[in-house]
């Protein structure tokens, strides 16, 4: 078998933590856009995300007792070191050993006789960046402690089990992230469905491009922003509630929004909105219904290879989001401008807002432009801190996470 390419300064950190014993796996586990289906995943509703190439990666050595020990390469993220457990008390909100933590205390509860393990980490994914970096370290360490123990793996349990992992964080979040990077197919981005979750390879067409931008502001998931995103999820129960009410669905109330799409087209759930609700609970419910028909139009366009028609979706996602959902920022929507002005078809925010990244469709002779232009207009006057290929670069279509056995 073909060895893999694991970076020489994650060879050298893991020997300077851990000593000169040899690692025995290597961990890929990759970061996702979402091309469209932004905060609709929690209320059950399906998604399009496609994984990209760029990834957490692990180095990992079994150990013969319960500890487990991860150091990372990245600055500010001291290592972690914690016992195996089914009850593993949480590190402080936001510190990055919770998502550690929540894998391993997921998997402990449901597989016996686990012992743990020591791995070094490192990440091509931007931190707090709306590219599921979270997820896919969630996932990363979820399959290090597996194949550490000579455990097997498939990835729609494994993603949903990752799925309610992840809400020890303290994120109320929903499935999708979890099921990319654990499921995807390469050369493809993915309908995701729920309950049950189901992953469906859509193929991607070759010149179709996908640029990532970063605003340079951070898309964090603790503390405020937290709060922020775990308020969206209950707006969107309770608008969902009351417009079943209003409907006098016959005691068939919280059945939830997959079951009204089902029987009532997105324009006229909209005008019943209108009429029962007001304010901020009008504006998730309107969201949340005219992004569920978005995903449906968008992968059809995707597998017609209609980019025109897949581009106008994106663009009218994210003015929802930013409009009805509230959770674009001035830089983002700079971002989308410059993109669609220099000859993107479409684009939008990507992953959770409140900061990270947008993305942008283009074909492939105009995505020249448009990487310029962002160059130009955003970034340079910006002079932000370190490469820019960190804030700005294409994204293609990538498999799923990886355990490599390492001789």
């Amino acid at each position: 078998m073909k060895q893999p390419n694991v970076p020489v300064e994650l060879q050298t950190a893991f020997t300077a933590h851990f000593g000169a014993a040899a690692p025995a796996l290597f961990v890929q586990s990759p970061g996702r856009i979402n091309l469209i289906g932004e905060h609709v995943d929690y209320n059950g509703l399906s998604v399009l995300p496609m994984a990209i190439g760029r990834h957490v990666r692990l180095l990992v050595r079994p150990r013969t007792d319960n500890q487990v020990r991860v150091a990372s390469l990245a600055h500010g993220f001291e290592p972690r070191e914690f016992e195996l457990g089914a009850d593993i008390p949480p590190y402080p909100v936001g510190d990055w050993g919770n998502y550690v933590k929540a894998a391993v205390q997921a998997l402990a509860r449901t597989h016996v006789g686990l012992h743990g393990f020591d791995a070094g980490l490192d990440s091509t994914l931007p931190v707090a960046a709306g590219l599921s970096s979270s997820s896919a370290l969630v996932i990363g360490v979820a399959l290090a402690l597996l194949g550490a123990n000579d455990r097997t793996w498939d990835p729609i349990p494994l993603a949903e089990l990752m799925a309610m992992a992840e809400r020890y964080t303290g994120t109320q979040g929903g499935g999708m992230d979890q099921a990319i990077c654990a499921g995807a197919v390469e050369g493809t981005a993915s309908r995701v469905d729920f309950a049950p979750l189901r992953i469906t390879p859509v193929p991607v067409p070759a010149d179709w491009r996908f640029v990532v931008a970063h605003s340079l502001s951070r898309a964090e998931k603790s503390g405020g922003a937290q709060m922020t995103y775990n308020r969206r999820t209950v707006e969107c129960r309770e608008a969902l509630e009351r417009v079943e009410q209003a409907l006098g669905s016959g005691g068939r109330s919280g059945r939830g929004y997959r079951a009204l799409l089902a029987e009532h087209q997105p324009a006229a759930l909209v005008e019943i909105g209108e009429q029962v609700l007001a304010g901020d609970l009008l504006k998730r419910f309107r969201h949340v219904v005219t992004e569920a028909d978005r995903v449906r139009r968008a992968e059809a366009a995707l597998r017609a290879s209609d980019h025109a028609t897949f581009g106008a979706l994106l663009s009218a996602s994210h003015a929802s989001l930013r409009d009805d959902y509230e959770v674009s920022s001035p830089a983002l929507d700079e971002l989308v401008g410059i993109a669609e002005q220099a000859g993107a078809v479409g684009a939008r925010l990507t992953g959770a807002g409140m900061g990270g990244c947008i993305i942008a469709a283009a074909p492939a002779n105009a995505v020249g432009g448009v990487l310029d232009r962002l160059r130009a207009e955003f970034y340079l006057p910006r002079a932000p801190k370190g490469p820019l290929g960190d804030h700005l670069f294409l994204a293609d279509p990538a498999g799923g996470a990886t355990v490599i056995r390492l001789a």
